[in-house]
């Protein structure tokens, strides 16, 4: 769930005390936390700008998802889309705050192929949805916060294109 837990519980298991390495390493990830927060406040108070510019990046590039027939065709269905973005824009934030990808393993990935292929929605349509989410809310952060939220929408992007 966390950096922190993660390391205890690995100690707790192996029955022992934390390594100075993993101290370290939680050193290290609580000295990240005032970032960590920027970057969520800035992710969670943009969210609306940055899922309108992913799916105006998203459908000008793919015209077809919104032309009749396509899985964003009508308000409805584009409304469940831009829904979707903002979920898997909070799945990211999550993993910042934790300094892990397991809630977005778990809460975003696990069946995620199987209910989009289910509901007709191509998996490369969201794997562009969530590169170019991941641009629009990479725009808005500082190289320092950059460096620190790439990993989590790379992990997503990788996890929806690999598969299950």
């Amino acid at each position: 769930m966390s950096v922190v837990r993660d390391l205890i519980l690995q100690a707790d298991d192996d029955l022992r005390y934390p390594t100075s390495g993993e101290l370290r390493s939680m050193v290290d990830f609580l000295d990240q936390g005032a970032v960590r927060l920027a970057v969520v406040r800035t992710l969670t108070d943009n969210e609306k700008k940055i899922v309108d510019e992913s799916a105006k990046q998203l459908f000008s590039r793919k015209p077809e998802y919104v032309a009749p027939g396509g899985n964003a065709y009508g308000q409805k269905q584009r409304a469940q889309c831009l829904r979707d973005y903002s979920w898997y824009l909070r799945l990211v934030t999550y993993g910042v705050l934790a300094g892990s990808t397991e809630m977005i393993q778990n809460i975003g990935l696990v069946g995620a192929r199987e209910m989009y292929n289910s509901l007709g929605v191509p998996m490369p349509g969201m794997v562009e949805a969530m590169k170019a989410m991941r641009a629009a809310a990479l725009a808005l952060l500082s190289d320092d916060q950059q460096t620190l939220a790439s990993p989590y929408f790379d992990f997503l992007i990788l996890g929806m294109q690999t598969p299950t």
